[in-house]
């Protein structure tokens, strides 16, 4: 008898072990992304299980199948879209079911399908989305068959254009996640953090978790959440027990206090982990992990923004989803380099105009440290595009919406939400009314964060939207920031902030920033250039078409040029410019504007500033008038030309830290140098380019994951033999790539330049262009040579590890 309960013992322990470590080691949330099919086309019976998908192309995702097409006139996109195709594509997938997932939650969540989505298990309809940015799951626990292999269908719709007004991209370009859970479980997006009270001294961190029993019997548990900081430290933990009938869920709230907490600021973005898990006994049933930031904002019009008890000023930029040549595929590591680009060209502040952006996007912002204002839709009921959101606007804004602020609730990163841009119907007193539906949509879920949108009159006067306005906890306005000193007269409890600008007001917008309390910051349109809206930003020569974007086509223009970076990522010189007033922290900056041809004059839309390059290679203008632009917070500037100076001048606020040299042009070496009480303290220089004579390849990482997903972005650069770059060099490129890596887009972020981004070949344009290299899923050495004739080639190897 002694052996036999030994042996249950034995029995019961050794079952507790496997069914625990079961619960531990399937993974929750399994990346669904290698092994697609894809088709683009509407081929009948696609969504069928024994569909025959044998000819279909094999892929992994994110997956753009615009990006990949060429660009025509003729592409129903038209120029708002960049004039790319669209079309109806499919996706397929088989996977068989591991014995783990028996008596498991199964959901399929896909993080953004563009656009019309229907997703089918098995041959069964789960439902159909409409908005393409929207993240959003099925339950598949009904439909799938354990015992053999089961299918997924997705059918894209992007045919119905135009539908938006810039670049959409087409198909599975964000990732797709397996849920697997316990009948007792989480939900998703069920975990919202809070930070009440924030003080260097201790902080109160607010923890509500959505809890969901799918049994048929009442169910006891604990849920036991643990805080941890960046050293992984535990910074506090709580359990309670909890009660939830059949068929049910509940919000629990949970109060931990923090001490010495280590704030998330833009310049120290620190962050914290919450480990939430239900127990049911010592069985862990269900486990997650959320990040987010201990921080306070407060916004009011005596004294702005501050974040943590302290003033900010927003120096912030509009972005569009798209990646430039990876099209709309929101590959983490494509997301985390445009912040890190937004963060080393000073900005400290993003917009996603105008749709919620990815959530690797969000994760970057809160890593890096960049504030977010989180917008949800361009339009409302009344369309911009014949087949935009309008057409869905009653049915589905407040799910939309409702989901932006679920999934994105828990970002430091984000300081405030927007329901709109420029809406058509802004002047209507139905908008108020709408305005009031989506405020407190937003405000159910989450209360910490103020409202805005984004508003335009054109010149019809302010006071027409002050009903709406006050709807609003943040004026947001568009390019007429002048309005406000008397609009804060006539309405002195707004707080404002200018959610776009153009380029060429950026002093005159600082300026406001600096003067105004009720001001919080101004986002120019826009940060980085972007696919779509074609021609916004342009400068045009003689004998090219006149005209702003809206007003006409300006086919090759694929593109907007309006950015402070452009799509390889080099900064323009407005950005250094914006950066200097902002920041400071660049104190000197040497281009030269590009002088007109012989032919004419060089003219400038709305949104472009004068076409200003980091160059000193005028070939063909010798002798003739070139003028220098330096940009510089020091008091004086100095400018030489192959060491013989040609002038001084004044560089203080005075003269919007600018000085403009105009002087003969002839090669050498150009140098601006800053001056303080007669010192020369720092020098810039441009030197004259020799005929190109090779090619110089820079990447920014030499080292990628093996897991298919990974990038390195690779620079190249025309130089001559002093390794100077020539900044008009356009040889055409031939890129091979030998190992276990695949070139994923090429650019030169010529936006009129209609060569495929998806190739191996470009030419330079600038004397620069890129390459962009993706991992496999195996390990070695990547050999990326890049050739042009007459010039030497060159070779770079890239290592691709493991990430075990």
């Amino acid at each position: 008898m002694l052996k036999f309960r030994r042996f249950l013992l034995a029995l019961f322990v050794f079952s507790f072990f496997i069914t625990t470590y079961s619960q531990q080691t399937t993974e929750r949330k399994q990346l669904f992304d290698s092994n697609w099919k894809f088709y683009l086309g509407d081929p009948l019976n696609a969504n069928t299980p024994n569909f025959d998908d044998s000819n279909w192309r094999e892929l992994d995702l994110p997956h753009d199948w615009s990006i990949e097409g060429q660009t025509d006139p003729k592409n129903p996109m038209g120029n708002d879209g960049g004039y790319f195709p669209a079309g109806i594509g499919w996706y397929r997938k088989t996977f068989t079911p591991t014995s783990e997932w028996k008596d498991k939650k199964i959901t399929i969540y896909f993080e953004g399908v563009y656009m019309n989505s229907e997703v089918f298990i098995n041959g069964k309809s789960l439902g159909i989305y409409p908005y393409g940015y929207t993240s959003f799951g099925y339950d598949l626990t009904p439909y799938i068959d354990l015992n053999k292999e089961n299918s997924i269908s997705v059918r894209v719709d992007n045919a119905q254009q135009k539908n938006s007004r810039w670049y959409s991209g087409s198909g599975i370009y964000r990732h797709v996640w397996m849920i697997v859970t316990n009948p007792v479980h989480i939900t998703n997006w069920g975990t919202a953090i809070s930070t009440p009270e924030v003080s260097s001294k201790k902080a109160t961190v607010k923890i509500k978790t959505t809890v969901k029993n799918e049994t048929a019997s009442s169910q006891n548990m604990v849920i036991k959440t643990k805080l941890q900081g960046k050293n992984k430290g535990n910074a506090g933990d709580n359990q309670i027990n909890v009660t939830l009938a059949a068929n049910s869920e509940k919000e629990v709230e949970q109060t931990i206090t923090v001490s010495k907490p280590e704030l998330w600021s833009p310049e120290t973005p620190n962050l914290y982990s919450a480990q939430i898990q239900i127990l049911k006994g010592k069985e862990v049933v269900d486990n997650t992990k959320q990040t987010f930031g201990i921080r306070s904002i407060k916004f009011t019009p005596e004294d702005g923004f501050q974040l943590n008890g302290k003033p900010v000023i927003l120096n912030g930029g509009c972005v569009h989803h798209d990646n430039g040549s990876l099209g709309a595929a929101a590959y983490d590591r494509a997301e985390e380099r445009k912040v890190k680009l937004l963060k080393s060209a000073g900005f400290n502040a993003v917009r996603t105009a105008h749709n919620p952006s990815s959530e690797a996007f969000l994760d970057a912002c809160d890593k890096y440290g960049l504030f977010v204002i989180d917008e949800c839709f361009d339009g409302w009921r009344e369309s911009k595009t014949p087949n935009d959101y309008a057409k869905y606007f009653d049915a589905w804004a407040q799910r939309d919406l409702k989901a932006m602020v679920l999934r994105d609730r828990n970002h430091p990163s984000i300081i405030m939400w927007s329901i709109g841009n420029e809406i058509i119907e802004r002047t209507k007193p139905e908008a108020v009314e709408t305005a009031k539906m989506l405020v407190n949509t937003i405000k159910n879920t989450d209360t910490t964060r103020p409202v805005t949108s984004a508003m335009t009159t054109w010149g019809q006067g302010w006071e027409i939207f002050d009903p709406l306005f006050a709807v609003h906890d943040i004026g947001g306005y568009n390019y007429q920031l002048h309005e406000a000193p008397s609009d804060h007269e006539r309405v002195p409890s707004r707080i404002i902030v200018q959610t776009e600008s153009y380029p060429k007001d950026a002093f005159a917008n600082w300026n406001l920033t600096q003067n105004n309390k009720y001001i919080i910051g101004d986002f120019v349109w826009t940060a980085i250039d972007y696919l779509g809206e074609s021609g916004i930003g342009r400068y045009y020569y003689p004998g090219e078409t006149e005209g702003e974007h809206y007003v006409r086509d300006h086919f090759p223009y694929h593109g907007a040029y309006c950015g402070d970076i452009d799509l390889i990522g080099w900064r323009k010189p407005i950005s250094h410019y914006r950066d200097m007033l902002y920041n400071g922290t660049e104190k000197i900056y040497l281009a030269v504007k590009e002088p007109n041809p012989e032919n004419g004059e060089i003219k400038l839309t709305d949104w472009s500033v004068w076409p200003t390059w980091e160059s000193w290679t005028w070939p063909g203008h010798e002798g003739k008038d070139i003028e220098v632009e330096v940009y510089s917070r020091y008091p004086k500037v100095r400018l030489y030309l192959n060491k013989e100076l040609i002038g001084e001048q004044s560089t203080t606020k005075e003269q919007e830290f600018k000085a403009n040299f105009t002087l003969p042009y002839s090669s050498g070496e150009l140098t601006a140098v800053g001056v303080k009480d007669n010192n020369e303290i720092e020098t810039t220089v441009l030197k004259t380019s020799g005929n190109p004579t090779k090619i110089r390849l820079i990447a920014d990482r030499t080292q990628l994951v093996a897991n298919g997903q990974d990038l390195s972005f690779i620079t190249i650069e025309v130089i001559d033999t002093a390794g100077t770059i020539n900044p008009n060099a356009e040889n055409q490129l031939q890129f091979d790539i030998d190992g276990p890596g695949v070139i994923v887009a090429v650019d030169n972020a010529n936006l009129k330049d209609t060569d495929l981004y998806v190739a191996n070949k470009r030419k330079a344009w600038k004397g620069k262009a890129m390459v962009i290299i993706k991992s496999t899923s195996k390990t070695g050495d990547i050999k990326l040579t890049v050739s042009s004739p007459e010039l030497k080639e060159a070779t770079i190897h890239i290592k691709s590890v493991s990430d075990k």
